[in-house]
Protein backbone atom coordinates (compact mmCIF):
# COMPACT_ATOMS: atom_id res chain seq x y z
CA UNK A 1 0.00 0.00 0.00
CA UNK A 2 2.94 2.31 -0.03
CA UNK A 3 3.42 2.96 -3.16
CA UNK A 4 -0.22 4.43 -2.77
CA UNK A 5 -0.10 6.45 0.54
CA UNK A 6 0.60 9.84 -0.96
CA UNK A 7 -2.09 9.48 -3.52
CA UNK A 8 -5.76 11.17 -3.41
CA UNK A 9 -8.76 9.18 -2.54
CA UNK A 10 -10.62 10.64 -5.17
CA UNK A 11 -8.21 9.66 -7.86
CA UNK A 12 -7.98 6.09 -6.53
CA UNK A 13 -11.33 5.76 -6.83
CA UNK A 14 -11.75 6.97 -10.62
CA UNK A 15 -9.31 4.30 -11.08
CA UNK A 16 -10.40 1.60 -9.32
CA UNK A 17 -14.38 2.31 -8.67
CA UNK A 18 -14.79 -0.48 -6.31
CA UNK A 19 -13.41 1.54 -3.81
CA UNK A 20 -16.02 3.53 -3.74
CA UNK A 21 -18.45 0.98 -2.41
CA UNK A 22 -15.72 -0.63 -0.13
CA UNK A 23 -15.27 3.24 1.78
CA UNK A 24 -19.27 3.11 1.95
CA UNK A 25 -18.93 -0.07 3.72
CA UNK A 26 -17.25 1.53 6.46
CA UNK A 27 -19.33 4.51 6.64
CA UNK A 28 -16.42 6.72 5.18
CA UNK A 29 -17.82 9.37 3.41
CA UNK A 30 -14.89 10.05 0.42
CA UNK A 31 -17.28 9.13 -2.27
CA UNK A 32 -19.68 12.16 -1.89
CA UNK A 33 -17.15 14.35 -0.02
CA UNK A 34 -17.60 18.12 -1.46
CA UNK A 35 -13.55 18.34 -1.93
CA UNK A 36 -12.28 14.69 -2.20
CA UNK A 37 -8.35 15.60 -1.98
CA UNK A 38 -7.88 13.66 1.33
CA UNK A 39 -4.68 11.25 1.04
CA UNK A 40 -5.30 7.40 0.87
CA UNK A 41 -2.42 7.64 3.84
CA UNK A 42 -5.09 10.23 5.52
CA UNK A 43 -8.34 8.02 5.85
CA UNK A 44 -7.85 5.60 8.99
CA UNK A 45 -5.96 8.29 10.75
CA UNK A 46 -9.54 11.12 10.15
CA UNK A 47 -11.86 8.29 10.55
CA UNK A 48 -10.45 6.56 13.70
CA UNK A 49 -11.57 2.83 13.20
CA UNK A 50 -11.31 0.14 15.34
CA UNK A 51 -7.99 -1.72 14.57
CA UNK A 52 -9.64 -5.15 13.38
CA UNK A 53 -12.13 -2.41 10.83
CA UNK A 54 -8.54 -0.83 9.67
CA UNK A 55 -6.98 -3.88 8.80
CA UNK A 56 -10.34 -5.24 6.92
CA UNK A 57 -10.01 -2.14 5.04
CA UNK A 58 -6.68 -1.92 4.07
CA UNK A 59 -6.98 -5.93 2.88
CA UNK A 60 -10.12 -4.92 0.57
CA UNK A 61 -8.77 -2.00 -1.16
CA UNK A 62 -5.18 -3.52 -1.39
CA UNK A 63 -6.92 -6.37 -3.04
CA UNK A 64 -8.30 -4.26 -5.77
CA UNK A 65 -5.09 -2.00 -5.91
CA UNK A 66 -2.74 -5.16 -6.72
CA UNK A 67 -5.14 -7.82 -8.10
CA UNK A 68 -1.88 -9.68 -9.46
CA UNK A 69 -0.58 -9.88 -5.95
CA UNK A 70 -1.51 -13.18 -3.62
CA UNK A 71 -2.37 -10.73 -0.63
CA UNK A 72 -3.11 -13.22 3.04
CA UNK A 73 -6.16 -12.40 4.52
CA UNK A 74 -5.68 -11.44 8.61
CA UNK A 75 -7.60 -13.46 10.85
CA UNK A 76 -10.08 -9.87 11.60
CA UNK A 77 -11.24 -11.68 14.81
CA UNK A 78 -7.87 -11.73 16.66
CA UNK A 79 -7.74 -8.07 16.43
CA UNK A 80 -7.84 -6.43 20.26
CA UNK A 81 -10.86 -4.37 20.01
CA UNK A 82 -11.01 -0.98 21.89
CA UNK A 83 -14.10 -0.58 24.24
CA UNK A 84 -17.01 0.90 22.21
CA UNK A 85 -17.83 4.26 23.54
CA UNK A 86 -21.57 4.59 24.38
CA UNK A 87 -23.51 6.90 23.14
CA UNK A 88 -21.04 7.88 20.55
CA UNK A 89 -18.09 9.96 20.94
CA UNK A 90 -16.49 10.96 24.23
CA UNK A 91 -15.82 14.73 23.44
CA UNK A 92 -13.80 16.80 25.46
CA UNK A 93 -15.76 20.01 27.55
CA UNK A 94 -14.79 22.55 24.76
CA UNK A 95 -15.43 20.02 22.02
CA UNK A 96 -18.67 19.35 23.75
CA UNK A 97 -19.72 22.83 23.28
CA UNK A 98 -19.55 22.80 19.95
CA UNK A 99 -21.66 19.44 19.65
CA UNK A 100 -24.33 20.83 21.95
CA UNK A 101 -24.85 23.96 19.50
CA UNK A 102 -25.23 21.62 17.53
CA UNK A 103 -28.57 20.12 19.12
CA UNK A 104 -30.05 23.22 18.86
CA UNK A 105 -29.41 23.72 15.23
CA UNK A 106 -29.82 20.39 14.34
CA UNK A 107 -33.64 20.93 15.82
CA UNK A 108 -34.50 24.19 14.01
CA UNK A 109 -33.04 21.93 10.92
CA UNK A 110 -35.58 19.13 11.38
CA UNK A 111 -38.69 21.54 11.98
CA UNK A 112 -37.78 23.20 8.55
CA UNK A 113 -39.89 20.65 6.32
CA UNK A 114 -42.86 21.63 8.63
CA UNK A 115 -42.12 24.90 8.62
CA UNK A 116 -42.58 25.10 4.60
CA UNK A 117 -45.68 23.45 4.25
CA UNK A 118 -48.10 25.34 3.32
CA UNK A 119 -46.08 28.23 3.59
CA UNK A 120 -47.60 31.54 2.31
CA UNK A 121 -44.91 34.06 2.61
CA UNK A 122 -48.07 36.78 1.90
CA UNK A 123 -49.17 36.00 5.54
CA UNK A 124 -47.29 38.00 8.17
CA UNK A 125 -47.20 35.04 10.65
CA UNK A 126 -45.60 32.88 8.04
CA UNK A 127 -43.39 36.01 6.91
CA UNK A 128 -42.85 36.66 10.61
CA UNK A 129 -41.64 32.53 11.47
CA UNK A 130 -39.36 32.29 7.75
CA UNK A 131 -37.72 35.68 9.28
CA UNK A 132 -36.99 34.55 12.96
CA UNK A 133 -35.71 30.93 11.55
CA UNK A 134 -33.19 32.92 9.00
CA UNK A 135 -31.79 34.89 11.81
CA UNK A 136 -31.04 32.37 14.28
CA UNK A 137 -29.29 30.56 11.41
CA UNK A 138 -27.77 33.66 10.95
CA UNK A 139 -27.10 35.19 14.31
CA UNK A 140 -26.51 31.92 16.09
CA UNK A 141 -25.44 28.73 13.60
CA UNK A 142 -23.63 30.86 12.22
CA UNK A 143 -22.32 34.04 13.67
CA UNK A 144 -21.85 32.64 16.98
CA UNK A 145 -21.24 28.92 16.25
CA UNK A 146 -19.72 28.22 13.22
CA UNK A 147 -17.29 31.56 14.38
CA UNK A 148 -15.88 29.30 17.18
CA UNK A 149 -14.94 26.73 14.48
CA UNK A 150 -13.62 29.50 12.14
CA UNK A 151 -11.82 31.70 14.40
CA UNK A 152 -10.92 29.45 17.29
CA UNK A 153 -11.31 25.55 16.70
CA UNK A 154 -9.82 25.58 13.15
CA UNK A 155 -6.65 26.74 14.56
CA UNK A 156 -5.90 23.80 16.54
CA UNK A 157 -6.28 21.17 13.45
CA UNK A 158 -4.25 20.89 10.44
CA UNK A 159 -4.74 23.22 8.56
CA UNK A 160 -3.44 21.57 5.11
CA UNK A 161 -6.12 18.49 5.91
CA UNK A 162 -8.57 18.82 3.36
CA UNK A 163 -11.40 18.00 6.09
CA UNK A 164 -10.89 21.29 7.37
CA UNK A 165 -11.36 22.60 3.98
CA UNK A 166 -14.13 20.57 3.42
CA UNK A 167 -16.15 22.47 6.58
CA UNK A 168 -15.30 26.14 5.31
CA UNK A 169 -16.49 25.03 1.78
CA UNK A 170 -19.63 24.00 3.43
CA UNK A 171 -20.07 27.33 5.61
CA UNK A 172 -19.49 29.26 2.88
CA UNK A 173 -22.26 27.13 0.53
CA UNK A 174 -24.71 27.48 3.47
CA UNK A 175 -24.59 31.10 3.83
CA UNK A 176 -25.06 31.77 0.01
CA UNK A 177 -28.29 29.64 0.72
CA UNK A 178 -29.16 31.80 3.44
CA UNK A 179 -28.53 35.20 1.42
CA UNK A 180 -30.42 33.39 -1.25
CA UNK A 181 -33.35 32.54 0.95
CA UNK A 182 -33.58 36.31 2.43
CA UNK A 183 -33.58 37.71 -0.95
CA UNK A 184 -36.46 35.09 -2.24
CA UNK A 185 -38.39 36.64 1.29
CA UNK A 186 -37.61 40.31 0.87
CA UNK A 187 -39.25 39.28 -2.97
CA UNK A 188 -42.30 36.98 -1.30
CA UNK A 189 -41.23 33.92 -3.53
CA UNK A 190 -42.21 31.09 -1.97
CA UNK A 191 -40.67 28.55 -4.79
CA UNK A 192 -37.06 30.19 -3.99
CA UNK A 193 -37.47 30.33 -0.54
CA UNK A 194 -38.28 26.94 0.03
CA UNK A 195 -35.49 25.88 -2.62
CA UNK A 196 -32.94 27.23 -0.58
CA UNK A 197 -34.20 26.66 2.74
CA UNK A 198 -34.19 23.02 2.19
CA UNK A 199 -30.67 23.21 0.20
CA UNK A 200 -29.40 24.13 3.49
CA UNK A 201 -31.01 21.52 5.84
CA UNK A 202 -29.66 19.08 3.87
CA UNK A 203 -26.20 20.65 3.71
CA UNK A 204 -26.15 21.33 7.27
CA UNK A 205 -27.54 17.71 7.66
CA UNK A 206 -24.31 15.98 6.32
CA UNK A 207 -22.16 18.84 7.42
CA UNK A 208 -23.15 18.48 11.00
CA UNK A 209 -22.39 14.49 10.91
CA UNK A 210 -19.21 14.74 9.18
CA UNK A 211 -18.24 17.41 12.48
CA UNK A 212 -19.77 15.11 15.33
CA UNK A 213 -18.43 11.54 13.92
CA UNK A 214 -15.58 12.85 11.62
CA UNK A 215 -13.76 16.57 12.45
CA UNK A 216 -14.59 16.77 15.78
CA UNK A 217 -13.37 13.29 17.43
CA UNK A 218 -9.83 14.04 15.00
CA UNK A 219 -9.29 17.18 16.30
CA UNK A 220 -10.02 15.97 19.86
CA UNK A 221 -7.49 13.27 19.66
CA UNK A 222 -4.91 16.06 18.88
CA UNK A 223 -4.68 17.88 21.73
CA UNK A 224 -2.97 17.88 24.85
CA UNK A 225 -4.57 18.50 28.55
CA UNK A 226 -3.36 21.87 28.12
CA UNK A 227 -4.36 22.55 24.73
CA UNK A 228 -8.05 21.43 25.50
CA UNK A 229 -8.19 23.63 28.55
CA UNK A 230 -6.74 26.43 26.49
CA UNK A 231 -9.46 25.90 24.08
CA UNK A 232 -12.19 26.07 26.81
CA UNK A 233 -11.22 29.12 27.93
CA UNK A 234 -11.47 30.91 24.48
CA UNK A 235 -14.62 29.17 23.65
CA UNK A 236 -15.90 31.04 27.10
CA UNK A 237 -14.79 33.92 26.53
CA UNK A 238 -15.90 34.14 22.57
CA UNK A 239 -19.63 33.47 24.25
CA UNK A 240 -18.96 35.85 26.70
CA UNK A 241 -17.78 38.36 24.08
CA UNK A 242 -20.96 37.51 22.14
CA UNK A 243 -23.95 40.17 21.72
CA UNK A 244 -26.66 38.58 24.43
CA UNK A 245 -29.48 40.23 23.75
CA UNK A 246 -29.14 38.47 20.55
CA UNK A 247 -27.77 35.32 21.76
CA UNK A 248 -30.87 35.56 24.18
CA UNK A 249 -33.42 36.05 20.95
CA UNK A 250 -32.14 33.36 19.51
CA UNK A 251 -32.07 30.73 21.94
CA UNK A 252 -35.69 32.05 22.83
CA UNK A 253 -36.82 31.59 19.40
CA UNK A 254 -34.95 28.00 19.05
CA UNK A 255 -36.45 27.13 22.60
CA UNK A 256 -39.75 28.24 22.02
CA UNK A 257 -40.26 26.27 18.61
CA UNK A 258 -43.00 23.59 18.52
CA UNK A 259 -43.46 21.01 15.69
CA UNK A 260 -46.59 22.21 13.84
CA UNK A 261 -45.04 25.48 13.00
CA UNK A 262 -45.51 27.74 15.84
CA UNK A 263 -43.55 29.22 18.44
CA UNK A 264 -44.66 30.17 21.62
CA UNK A 265 -43.45 33.07 23.74
CA UNK A 266 -40.70 31.70 26.25
CA UNK A 267 -39.27 33.98 29.06
CA UNK A 268 -35.44 35.14 28.86
CA UNK A 269 -32.99 32.64 28.72
CA UNK A 270 -29.93 32.88 30.77
CA UNK A 271 -26.84 31.45 29.16
CA UNK A 272 -24.92 29.12 31.28
CA UNK A 273 -22.96 25.91 30.66
CA UNK A 274 -26.13 24.05 29.77
CA UNK A 275 -27.09 25.80 26.60
CA UNK A 276 -22.98 25.51 25.13
CA UNK A 277 -22.32 29.53 26.70
CA UNK A 278 -20.18 29.82 29.73
CA UNK A 279 -19.12 33.16 30.75
CA UNK A 280 -16.21 32.17 32.74
CA UNK A 281 -12.67 31.11 32.05
CA UNK A 282 -12.45 27.43 32.97
CA UNK A 283 -12.99 26.69 36.72
CA UNK A 284 -11.27 23.95 39.11
CA UNK A 285 -14.37 21.91 38.30
CA UNK A 286 -13.81 22.15 34.79
CA UNK A 287 -10.38 21.51 34.57
CA UNK A 288 -10.34 18.21 36.70
CA UNK A 289 -13.53 17.69 34.07
CA UNK A 290 -10.74 17.72 31.67
CA UNK A 291 -8.12 15.89 33.03
CA UNK A 292 -10.42 13.12 33.58
CA UNK A 293 -11.14 13.15 30.12
CA UNK A 294 -7.60 12.98 29.19
CA UNK A 295 -7.04 10.21 31.85
CA UNK A 296 -10.32 8.22 30.34
CA UNK A 297 -9.01 8.95 26.88
CA UNK A 298 -5.24 7.39 27.21
CA UNK A 299 -6.70 4.18 29.08
CA UNK A 300 -8.50 3.52 26.44
CA UNK A 301 -12.41 4.38 27.71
Amino acid sequence: MEDFKNTPVKDLISKNPKISGILNDFGIGCVSCALGSCLFKDIVGIHDLQADKEAELLYSMETILHPDRKIEKPDFSKIPKREKEAGGPKYSPPIKMLADEHVKIKKLLALIPGILKDLDIKKDKDMKLIAQSLNFITNYADKFHHAKEEDILFDYADKNMPVTSVMLKDHALGRSYVKGAREALKKKDNGKLMENLLAYKDLLDGHIDKEDLVLYPWIDRQLSTAQVGELYSKFASANKNADQKILNECLGFINGLKIGRGTQPHAPVHINAQVGAPHEAPSGNVIKNINQYRMEKNNGF
